[in-house]
């Protein structure tokens, strides 16, 4: 079973960036999608973004434009690169490996933006 482990997180203020990186304990193109979600207090678990063992992505509407998923295949590392960061993105962001109909996910890392 893959160990995802993420890092990054942390206290910014609105306009800001942060860098998520999520390190896998498995090659990660023996997954068929890598991504992030995230979950905000009192709220379900949500699709961030995205990307196929091809590179194609998938972002969500709120993330298309400022957020920016990448990976790196020889460090079994993905990226999620967070622009213009807004109170409400505030929340847990897990990374997320997908096999078929298997999810494996991280332990999260807190991102809290201020106004």
């Amino acid at each position: 079973q893959v160990q995802l482990v993420e890092s990054g997180g942390g206290l910014v203020h609105a306009g800001g960036s942060l860098s998520l990186s999520c390190v896998a304990s498995d090659n990660i193109f023996n997954y068929n999608y890598m991504g992030w979600y995230r979950e905000a207090p009192g709220k379900q678990r949500e699709l961030v973004a995205t990307m196929s063992v091809g590179g194609t992505t998938d972002y969500a509407d709120y993330a298309e434009g400022r957020f920016t998923i990448a990976r790196d295949g020889t460090q079994n590392t993905v990226y999620l690169q967070m622009n213009s960061l807004k109170p409400e993105d505030t929340a847990i962001y897990y990374c997320n490996a997908r096999l078929l109909r298997r999810n494996f996910w991280g332990q999260g890392t807190q991102v809290t933006v201020s106004s």
